[in-house]
């Protein structure tokens, strides 16, 4: 069983607030995790789980401390699970000039074909396979999994949960990147880590996926959007999104919110009803 590191632990409703430390095969580094579970969790009782990736710049501390999300997952019964946004170390690529939106921070939970990017930067298939897969071996959670995230963190839970359907009860988004092949973050990053073959691009974007669906069973998704958004026409896209779903009849609960912005304030608004959202989803 792969071995975890303690990093932190701390009690908050009654619940367990821990971060932890582990090697990634799929990174080929170390990794840091967070993750709440509920009160009342214990081996003879799995539950469900409800995975949260944030946006550029972030760690698995900013959902963990800004959020506010322990109180309600303590209520309804549901671990909470933060990665980091991208691999971590002295020997991971990163930009050269430090920027924000590429390397360290950025890794857009894609699996990165072109080098230097490709030795490490395959969050993808460490959020759909590797940390699921840790988590269930070392904590009392089930396989029934729901999947959320904010802005670049939207963008990697659509995409992920529109991709592997079967894995996920529901998905929902905060201000996603929506878009990414029309966006300039996404396609400067898409360029170093996929290449400049756009048609290599098109399975990491939303939009693109949910228009070439034509599934009769779809899952739960919600999205909701701040109309205050800086970001919101040059860099996330938002009517391609909703204009996909009214294209093939795909059923997203999209939302825009008058007045709200693209920080932690507006997820924390909306957070506790993103997550009854999910727990119904998953029975909880």
């Amino acid at each position: 069983m792969p071995e975890l590191k303690l990093l932190s632990s701390h009690r908050l409703f009654d619940g367990s607030q821990r971060r932890y430390w582990h090697r990634s095969e799929s990174l080929n580094c170390g990794m840091n995790f967070s993750i709440f579970l509920p009160p009342g969790t214990g081996n003879d009782k799995k539950i469900p789980s409800i995975y949260w990736l944030s946006g550029l710049t972030c760690t698995d501390e900013n959902f963990t401390l800004k959020a506010g999300a322990q109180r309600v997952a303590a209520k309804l019964g549901l671990a909470l699970v933060i990665p980091d946004t991208s691999p971590r170390g002295d020997a991971v690529a990163s930009a050269l000039d430090a920027a924000y939106d590429l390397g360290l921070g950025a890794g857009f939970y894609v699996n990165a074909t072109q080098a230097p990017w490709n030795r490490h930067y395959r969050m993808y298939d460490y959020v759909v396979d590797e940390l699921p897969a840790l988590i269930e071996q070392h904590f009392p959670v089930n396989d029934r999994r729901s999947i959320c995230g904010h802005s670049m963190g939207g963008h990697g839970a659509l995409v992920i949960a529109l991709r592997n359907p079967q894995r996920y009860q529901s998905v929902s988004a905060f201000s996603p990147i929506a878009n990414p092949t029309t966006s300039p973050w996404g396609k400067k990053a898409f360029n170093h880590y996929l290449g400049d073959d756009v048609k290599n691009w098109r399975d990491y974007d939303a939009t693109l996926l949910i228009e070439a669906s034509r599934a009769s069973k779809h899952l739960p998704m919600r999205v909701d959007q701040g109309d205050a958004d800086e970001f919101l026409i040059d860099q996330l896209k938002t009517e391609r999104l909703i204009a996909a779903c009214k294209a093939v009849n795909y059923p997203a609960q999209i939302t825009m919110r008058a007045g709200y912005d693209h920080s932690y304030f507006f997820i924390s608004t909306f957070i506790e009803s993103h997550l009854r959202f999910h727990a119904k989803a998953l029975g909880s």
